[in-house]
């Protein structure tokens, strides 16, 4: 039987078929994750920390290597295939991108990548969201982003969580979009990215509502189990961590 790809090998594929000379000097095995954070031409870094605290939150609760930041890219880049996972965040709406960003990212999540979705604004189909739709669709052929149920291995591949969170809980729900039976898009209008934003000398940026203190610990999990399910596409359904399920379960 043959052996499933994994997505750090499909993206490696993915980026031998963008660049051919890039990919063989590439650190794409290298196991530090980076993850890419996508600009356009709006507010497309309206947390500008947020995926640093994220990142040092993986590192300290699970055993994957990180990056010490996020790195810039544009759309149109072939650097994307080097990236398992891409934040892209807005604060309001913004232009359409391009034909060939739009070709790029396509291949990208056809290729294994996955890509969240951060609403700074949270409205759930205008401004950020309205744009994040539109680009979704003109990538995957017009198909829109539907609800993620509540029993997907997405909200159980580190901790139990039964809804999403961010800085704000605009909405209980995640949107996605899949590609070959994976999750390959996340939507969210929670402002993940708000919840996770830091000063330099260590204080949050912002105020999360309504929940406080205990809702940005719950927007910090969904970000290690979204950074777990975007860098280990070889879960099965029924058998994600189950010792660690377990074990939660009988707390």
């Amino acid at each position: 039987m043959a052996r499933r790809l994994t997505r750090r090998e499909l993206l490696t594929a993915g980026a031998a078929a963008a660049w051919p000379l890039r990919a063989l000097a590439s650190g794409a095995a290298h196991n530090t994750l980076a993850v890419g954070h996508l600009t356009h031409s709006g507010l497309w870094n309206p947390r500008p920390t947020a995926m640093r605290r994220l990142l040092w939150e993986v590192a300290k609760r699970t055993s994957i290597e990180v990056a010490a930041d996020a790195v810039v890219l544009e759309a149109q880049s072939r650097d994307l295939f080097y990236q398992p996972l891409l934040y892209w965040a807005s604060d309001g709406a913004f232009p359409p991108l391009d034909a060939t960003a739009r070709a790029r990212l396509a291949r990208y999540i056809t290729f294994g990548g996955f890509i969240l979705c951060d609403s700074v604004d949270g409205d759930p189909t205008q401004g950020a969201a309205g744009s994040f739709r539109r680009e979704l669709a003109a990538i995957s052929e017009g198909r829109e982003p539907s609800v993620i149920p509540r029993d997907h291995v997405l909200f159980k591949s580190f901790y139990l969580l039964d809804r999403a969170e961010g800085r704000t809980v605009a909405s209980p729900d995640l949107w996605g979009l899949t590609q070959d039976n994976r999750l390959s898009v996340v939507l969210t209008v929670n402002d993940l990215g708000g919840a996770y934003a830091r000063d330099n000398f260590g204080y949050n940026l912002h105020e999360v509502i309504p929940g406080g203190d205990m809702q940005r610990e719950r927007a910090f999990r969904l970000g290690v189990n979204l950074v777990m399910y975007a860098t280990c596409l070889d879960y099965k359904e029924d058998q994600v961590h189950i010792p660690f399920i377990l074990k939660k379960r009988r707390r």
